[in-house]
């Protein structure tokens, strides 16, 4: 671990060597400057050490020093030195915000021990910092809820491939979760910047380009000063662009610069602004058919789709749909503050079977509207089947009430996978594509759960 730094300003240089020498025996690493001017260029928001700088100096003043270094971050701590006769300006001098202050002839242990209580304030500020940028960078990603192999899958994508820097396009319909997998990337990415989401079907064409890639003072009527466009703000984190599909021709083609170059230009300036964040993409269309089209830029779909995720509909992993619904029923009945409400067997039957055609948030405002002893049953397969009574409160006969999640789970198992059999004539083959899963982890299932069938079923 490197010593703890200190920018040591004084025009007179016998004094700056001794001065210099006397921190260097106290721990200190010294950066050793004659003038204002140089000093003041050595010193950043990232500095993490102490300014000590003589009051007079040629050219600008060590109170001069002070108003740069407290307009670069006010929180860098300046230690002025001081003759006798300036101990009143020294005084005006901390109330403008200097750390404090040692007047000429000064003891070693009187320096040492201000320029310790200095350093040691900026390095508890510069701890604070971190902790607050990793709390916002590490804040959990919403959960991937389920134990399908469909969804599985997709778990080892994001596994594989969150810790990359590629961009990715992430493909499903509406409602699949296609941001709950971005967050996801973005939080393995292990990457420091926020995660930045743009809905691109929202944003007017007008404004688009200004929000996107910002603009300079005066770029157009109403830009009355510089703003910092999303991909400038994402800097060292993730930007995720959903419904990609929706943007305008004429900006893909920027972004396609932008992508290819990682530089942005803002509008009304002559810069090009390097970025660094990771691309993250959704479309709940086919972006290949629109390009052939000529609905989306073929070359801009080749860029983004390098890598590409595909999530399920919800009626492709029906056997994730207990866990989720007991999860979103939890967290409706506590955000309602509700008690949560008791389901048959049957009911969850009838969900597991239902279509879904919102897929999860579909699913999510259902069990929103549950709770709230609104829900009305679904249209399902098979006969209909109302989880609550005519005053709409849960029903209460035949509730799984004394049960774990775990043996709920497995009831609405056995019913679904029973009734897959039977429509397949007892074919474990049918039963399993019916219900989108491999035969073996039919077989697994029917044995774990104990579940009859024919002594030759057919395979």
């Amino acid at each position: 671990m490197s010593n703890p730094k200190v920018i040591l300003v004084e025009d007179d240089t016998a004094l700056r060597i001794a001065t210099s020498q006397t921190l260097e025996l106290g721990g200190f690493e010294v950066l050793q400057f004659g003038k204002a001017e140089d000093a003041g260029r050595a010193v950043d928001s990232r500095f993490e050490g102490v300014v000590l700088t003589d009051v007079r100096l040629p050219g600008r003043s060590g109170l001069d020093l002070l108003r740069e270094v407290s307009t670069v971050d006010p929180d860098i701590p300046v230690i002025l030195v001081t003759a006798h006769g300036d101990i009143n300006m020294a005084v005006d001098a901390m109330r403008a915000g200097a750390y404090d202050f040692v007047t000429k002839p000064f003891a070693s242990e009187c320096l040492l021990g201000a320029v310790k209580r200095a350093s040691e304030k900026r390095s508890l500020i510069m701890e604070d910092r971190l902790l607050r940028r990793t709390s916002r960078s590490r804040l959990p990603a919403p959960l991937m809820i389920g134990e399908s192999e469909a969804l599985n899958r997709v778990r080892a994508q994001v596994a594989s491939l969150g810790p990359t820097a590629v961009d990715i396009l992430i493909n499903g319909e509406t409602g699949t979760g296609k941001e709950v997998i971005a967050r996801q990337l973005h939080v393995m990415s292990e990457r420091t910047g926020p995660f930045v989401a743009i809905n691109c079907g929202a944003l007017p064409e007008s404004i688009f380009e200004s929000e996107m890639f910002g603009h300079e003072a005066g770029a157009y009527t109403g830009a009355q000063k510089r703003r910092i466009g999303k991909f400038e703000y994402a800097s060292g984190g993730t930007i995720f662009l959903d419904e990609i599909e929706s943007m305008p021709l004429s900006l893909q083609v920027k972004l396609l610069r932008v992508l290819q170059e990682r530089r942005v230009e803002r509008i009304g300036g002559n810069q090009l602004i390097p970025i660094d964040c990771r691309v993250i993409a959704a479309t709940k269309t086919d972006l290949l058919k629109l390009s052939e089209k000529g609905e989306f830029r073929t070359d801009l779909f080749y860029r983004i789709g390098v890598v590409t995720i595909d999530l399920p509909r919800l009626a492709h992993r029906r056997e994730d749909i207990p866990l989720l619904l007991s999860h979103f029923v939890a967290e409706a009945s506590y955000r309602f503050g509700r008690p949560m409400p008791f389901w048959s067997e049957q009911d969850m039957g009838d969900w597991m079977r239902h279509e879904w055609p919102g897929n999860v948030r579909e699913l999510r405002n259902f069990a929103d509207r549950l709770v709230l002893g609104m829900a009305q049953q679904p249209d399902c397969v098979g006969p209909k089947h109302s989880v609550l009574s005519n005053n709409g409160l849960p029903r209460s006969e035949s509730l799984l009430v004394d049960c774990s999640l775990r043996e709920q789970v497995g009831a609405y198992e056995k019913i679904v996978i029973s009734e897959a059999l039977t429509r397949s004539k007892a074919s474990v083959t049918e039963a399993a594509d019916l219900l989108r899963i491999s035969k073996k982890t039919l077989y697994d299932k029917i044995k774990r759960l104990g579940i009859p069938i024919n002594t030759n079923p057919k395979s």
